[in-house]
């Protein structure tokens, strides 16, 4: 069974005094406002920033795991994907086996389901911004992680792709893992298992979408007003802040 636990995660001028725990088979939102310490918080997870406090993976605390273990057990996704090199998409993508051995298990499966066998000789130097996502993405699965950490996955993919992206997630969830990803659509979280929000580099909230996407939590935190017709969720701003 995989699990994530934070307990009195700190990063001095980011975030401050987070704890929660996650178990497995979940796919959570982390949302919060501009600066409010959602990238910091999944690069602490990740053990990619300096941090005080404990974070543990699956019951281990993650400065007790070595560094090809972590490899097999978390997988990051960056906000933003850069590539300075023209390495082709397969061979980008294989990267993510590279904790197994390099064995290639699976490459064709995943560059099919993230729509990119038809790129799969292209340089990723050469692709738009979504097609480069979805790249990180598939790169992240072939790992088979059981946690995998995704800095705002959705940001730069056609509706189309979002939505596959979010099934992905859930065959994900199905199969036992946890998978964190960051989002500015607040209405993309409600089909999500959990929620966590931050703000001011705090934990504000932690629970299903419906216990804490409240009309109340909005406002304050975001300093928006929602209207909800069935499962939609539409926000505009409030006429006195």
């Amino acid at each position: 069974m995989n699990s994530l636990k934070v307990d009195l995660l700190s990063v001095p001028g980011r975030l401050s005094e987070i704890s929660f725990t996650v178990d497995s088979g979940k796919v959570i939102g982390l949302v919060g406002p501009n600066g409010a310490g959602k990238s910091s918080l999944l690069q602490a997870l990740a053990g990619l920033l300096v941090y005080s406090g404990n974070v543990y993976w699956n019951g281990t605390s993650l400065d007790k795991i070595p560094a090809i273990e972590r490899a097999r057990i978390a997988s990051w996704i960056p906000q933003e994907a850069h590539f300075e090199f023209g390495f082709t998409v397969r061979s980008v993508v294989e990267q993510g086996r590279f904790a197994h051995g390099d064995d290639q298990l699976g490459i064709n499966e995943v560059l099919t389901a993230f729509d990119l066998i038809a790129l799969s000789d292209r340089p990723v130097n050469h692709l738009s911004a979504g097609e480069r996502a979805r790249v990180l993405l598939a790169r992240a699965c072939i790992t088979e992680a059981p946690i995998q950490f995704w800095d705002e996955p959705l940001a730069a993919l056609d509706p189309r792709h979002r939505l596959e992206t979010l099934r992905i997630a859930r065959k994900l969830a199905l199969k036992g893992s946890i998978i964190i990803l960051s989002l500015h659509d607040i209405s993309q979280a409600l089909g999500l298992d959990q929620v966590i929000v931050v703000n001011n580099g705090k934990l504000e909230a932690i629970g299903s979408p419906n216990e804490v996407l409240t009309d109340e939590l909005l406002l304050r935190v975001f300093k928006v007003q929602a209207s909800r017709n069935l499962s939609n969720l539409n926000l505009e701003l409030p006429t006195k802040l």
